[in-house]
Formats: C-alpha cells, sequence, structure tokens
C-alpha cells in the first residue's frame, strides 16, 4: 500500500488502523512512503501499487475520468459524486479523517477561546466554507471548544496504539 505521506502521518496511519480493524498485524502491511500526491500518482497510474490511502480531492481529477477507481472512503458519510461506500458501510468498523485543527497555549483565558470558537464557527457558517468543501472534496467535520478536546484525546490514544504497535512511539 502507498501513500503521500512518512510514517505516522495520515496516509501511512489509515491502512495501519485498517489492519487492525480487519484483524491484519499492521506491522505485515507493506507501506510505501511517497513524497506526497504528485509522487503517488505515477504509482497508481503504472499499477506499482495493490492499493494507495489519500484524500479524495488530490486526484479529483483522475477519479472523474475513471483512472483511479476509488474503493471506499473513511469518512462518516459518503463523499458526494464519489461512488464508493464508506469503511463502516462496507462492514468495518473505521472512521479515519485527516484532521486539521487551531489550538492555543493551554492558559488562554476563557474569554479569549470563547471569542476564537466564536469567530471560528461564525467563518464555519458561510457559503465560502461550503464552497471550499465542495471544491476540494472536503468532509465537514468541524467542531470546537471541549468537543474539539475530546476528540484530540480520542485522536492521541488512537495514533499511540498503532505507532507503538508499529514500534514507532
Amino acid at each position: 500500500v502507498g501513500g503521500g505521506s512518512n510514517p505516522g502521518g495520515p496516509d501511512h496511519l489509515l491502512p495501519m488502523q485498517l489492519a487492525q480493524a480487519v484483524g491484519i498485524d499492521p506491522t505485515k502491511v507493506n507501506f510505501v512512503s511517497y513524497d506526497g500526491g504528485g509522487d503517488l500518482l505515477p504509482a497508481i497510474l503504472g499499477s506499482k501499487l495493490g492499493f494507495a490511502t489519500s484524500g479524495a480531492g488530490e486526484f479529483k481529477d483522475q477519479i472523474e475520468t475513471g483512472e483511479i477507481r476509488v474503493l471506499a472512503v473513511s469518512s462518516e458519510k459518503p463523499v458526494e459524486g464519489i461512488d464508493a461506500p464508506t469503511l463502516t458501510d462496507a462492514g468495518i468498523d473505521l472512521v479515519f479523517t485527516n484532521w486539521r485543527g487551531i489550538v492555543a497555549p493551554p492558559k488562554i483565558d476563557d474569554a479569549d477561546r470563547d471569542a476564537w470558537i466564536s469567530a471560528l464557527e461564525a467563518m464555519h457558517d458561510t457559503p465560502e466554507w461550503d464552497a471550499a468543501l465542495t471544491k476540494n472534496g472536503w468532509t465537514d467535520a468541524f467542531i470546537t471548544g471541549d468537543e474539539f478536546g475530546t476528540f484530540l484525546t480520542e485522536q492521541d490514544k488512537r495514533v499511540a496504539d498503532v505507532l507503538t504497535e508499529l514500534g514507532l512511539a
């Protein structure tokens, strides 16, 4: 399996967690790291890999022309415009989101924290946000505040578990 990130990055973690979810020892997975989607694409098109992991937006044009077939998406919900099941719909108990976050120092005062959350929520609730999601084929996984903190704690444990199993932590 190939991906456009180094060990510990999202393209690496997804197939490792997928292996765990289906009962395969992730240390037995042969992951080939490429320097981003630009280097990964020729390997996919040249059938140098059994499969690859990446964000759907990375290869939107090749997906639309049929040069690349999406086997499944790792998001909670199906991706609009992509004829592929979620991993969950395919019977695999795994949701994997390549997330980004905005974080602050732990001693930020409540008023400043709340102001940042309000500003981010206002940005989220715009047509421009929706347009960016559509243009890039992204899933809207927006969360803030304590819910985001809980998510980070869960992600930290999940990533630590797989990296420990792989001997990388």
